[in-house]
């Protein structure tokens, strides 16, 4: 109860931002000032309709995905706001309001996670960007460092040194990138949105259910057959869920 005051209290603080001074984004974008000014007048379907036509066209930020899932948290529909919250973690994981509402919203929703584990979580940290930028500077270092060396007289213990240095935090960027790619946060991530999904053994409704599965619940996408979704399981298990139960993070 506490925390769904905090949330409460978090969301309605940025509705006073918004009456009071306007992002400066939406400053520049009416489509934003009406959908803003639709929420803090408590038309929440209105302003979900404002973002999301928004998110359609390309104008992607995390504030834009924040505030969309505010909104669907308002009209009660915890599936699509953890989805939104996810999507402004993934533009931006060192959002503080997104992270805070998320994990009130999916404990209120009995949402199920995917199981990680501590290197993961670790990676999860860092953006594309900083690794990305990370083995760059690593890859023109140690080329550097090896032409130095090729063209030296004599062999130099730093050069080496750091040519190993730089190599490893080359395969560390690398390993890492792939990790936030194709792990359990990569682009095969979704959220459930439908409600009373139970994930199954086949693609049938009829098919003996692997684990039922509340809005808001994560999943990993694997592979798709016509109107299913084969996916990983935050039990460690295996299931087809309908196709239009559940949503990619990554748009």
């Amino acid at each position: 109860m506490k925390q769904r005051t905090i949330l409460w209290v978090s969301v309605a603080a940025i509705a006073l931002c918004w009456a009071s001074a306007p992002l400066a984004s939406g400053a520049q974008n009416p489509a934003f000032v009406r959908a803003n000014q639709a929420y803090s007048e408590g038309r929440f379907q209105e302003a979900v309709d404002g973002y999301q036509d928004l998110a359609n066209s390309g104008q992607w930020s995390a504030n834009l995905f924040y505030d969309l899932g505010n909104a669907w948290f308002r009209l009660g529909n915890f599936g699509e706001a953890i989805l939104n919250y996810e999507r402004a973690l993934a533009l931006d994981p060192h959002h503080p309001e997104a992270s805070a509402n998320l994990a009130v919203v999916r404990d209120e929703a009995r949402a199920l996670e995917l199981k990680r584990n501590g290197l993961e979580r670790y990676i999860e940290a860092g953006t594309s960007t900083q690794y990305s930028i990370a083995a760059s500077i690593a890859f023109w270092v140690a080329l550097f460092a090896a032409a130095r060396l090729l063209f030296s007289r004599r062999r130099s213990a730093a050069l080496v040194s750091l040519i190993i240095l730089s190599v490893v935090v080359l395969a560390g960027a690398v390993f890492a990138l792939y990790s936030l790619e194709f792990g359990s946060k990569g682009r095969g991530l979704a959220i459930v949105t439908g409600k009373k999904i139970e994930a199954r053994l086949a693609t049938a409704d009829n098919a003996s259910s692997v684990l039922a599965l509340p809005p808001g619940s994560e999943i990993k996408v694997l592979s798709q057959r016509g109107d299913w979704l084969y996916a990983a399981l935050p039990n460690d298990l295996r299931g087809w869920i309908p196709a239009n139960a559940a949503q990619r993070v990554r748009m």
